[in-house]
């Protein structure tokens, strides 16, 4: 501090501040004067706030979109699945059918037959 005081400012003159914000105009976008500017540094934190909150927006909806695409893939996996499961059961239930039982085992030759007598009930003392 060799011969120069630095001063403190406290407050800022109301008519500085009327006049940069008045001067808010295209020209002054391009040439960069309104971000040089008091009264854009006073609103820079709110400003990246509201940046941060759009850019937490963006990545919520992109999220929600690639959920809502995963959940219309699996109702139609799930879709396919149940058709499969509907056709796999009703052919199960022809093929269990004594008559069809009948015609599986003359066709692969297995040689066996329909018992003619009922089943005994085999009875074991100790």
């Amino acid at each position: 501090m060799l011969g120069s005081k630095k001063e403190k400012i406290e407050f800022v003159d109301s008519k500085v501040e009327r006049e940069e914000i008045k001067g808010f105009s295209i020209k002054g976008m391009l040439d960069g004067s309104l971000l040089a500017g008091t009264a854009f540094a006073k609103q820079l934190p709110f400003i990246l706030f509201l940046v941060f909150l759009a850019i937490i927006y963006i990545g919520n909806r992109y999220n929600a979109e690639k959920l809502v695409r995963q959940l219309i893939t699996v109702r139609e996996e799930v879709k396919n699945m149940r058709a499969e499961q509907i056709t796999t059961a009703s052919e199960l239930m022809n093929d269990s059918k004594p008559s069809t039982l009948e015609e599986m085992v003359e066709q692969r030759g297995l040689g066996l037959k329909q018992p003619s007598s009922p089943p005994h009930k085999i009875i074991v003392e100790d």
